[in-house]
């Protein structure tokens, strides 16, 4: 899987609970009591459910669909490659929508650049934006810095489709790219792929992440069910 390095620091995070704790001990009873009621509505709003409305919009379905899987994924990252079948195969068993999202991580080489040859295929068609996003994934081993325009010029060869040789003169590709992985930072993801099922259902559970793809199936019917 392909993460980003994530530190959290623990001791820094303890003496900083430590010092509150220690000033509110220090502090009269009609400041606490205040502080701890605001707390306490805090933590009550926090454990409330959330709405499908409320749902980032990332992670509700496309119009017209009641459920659906969002992935944000490295097209270098070997974990998405072999779960990039899966979703696909998910996908058409229930016919529910697969909303696929750039998250390119700094540790791949060549990832950044697949992904803007995988939207200059988008802009001749989805089908074969995601035709080449798939041969990406079947052939990543063979496919390095180098090689990379090769492999993508014998892409559009045989699905007889031009490729300049500036795909992106503008920059509105990789902008693109980028916004992709700013949405992925908004919603923290930190590791790809990271798979959401999500739903469009009032009062249901709007969205829940997939941490074992084996699972993948009894959660799309679980959320089909709510």
């Amino acid at each position: 899987m392909g993460w980003i390095r994530y530190h959290r620091n623990i001791s820094s995070s303890m003496c900083i609970q430590n010092k509150t704790m220690k000033i509110q001990r220090q502090l009269p009873f009609s400041i606490v009591l205040p502080t701890l009621a605001v707390a306490l509505l805090s933590l009550v709003l926090f454990c409330l459910p959330v709405l499908a409305q409320d749902a980032p919009e990332a992670l509700r379905p496309p119009r017209g669909a009641q459920v659906a899987l969002v992935v944000f994924e490295d097209l270098q990252c070997p974990q998405c490659g072999r779960t990039a079948p899966l979703l696909v195969q998910a996908s058409r068993t229930y016919k529910i929508p697969l909303v696929q999202h750039d998250f390119p991580l700094p540790m791949h080489n060549w990832s950044f650049d697949a992904a803007v040859l995988a939207r200059y295929f988008d802009t001749h068609s989805k089908e074969v934006g995601n035709a080449f996003r798939d041969t990406v994934f079947a052939h990543q081993l063979e496919i390095n810095p180098q090689n990379l325009r090769g492999f993508a010029d014998k892409f559009a060869a045989e699905h007889k489709i031009g490729l300049p040789f500036v795909v992106d003169p503008d920059g509105k590709l990789a902008g693109l790219v980028r916004a992709d992985k700013d949405l992925g930072m908004s919603l923290h993801i930190e590791h790809t792929p990271t798979i959401w099922v999500v739903s469009s259902k009032r009062g249901a559970k709007p969205y829940v992440e997939v941490t074992d793809t084996s699972q993948l199936y009894v959660m799309i019917d679980a959320m089909k069910k709510d």
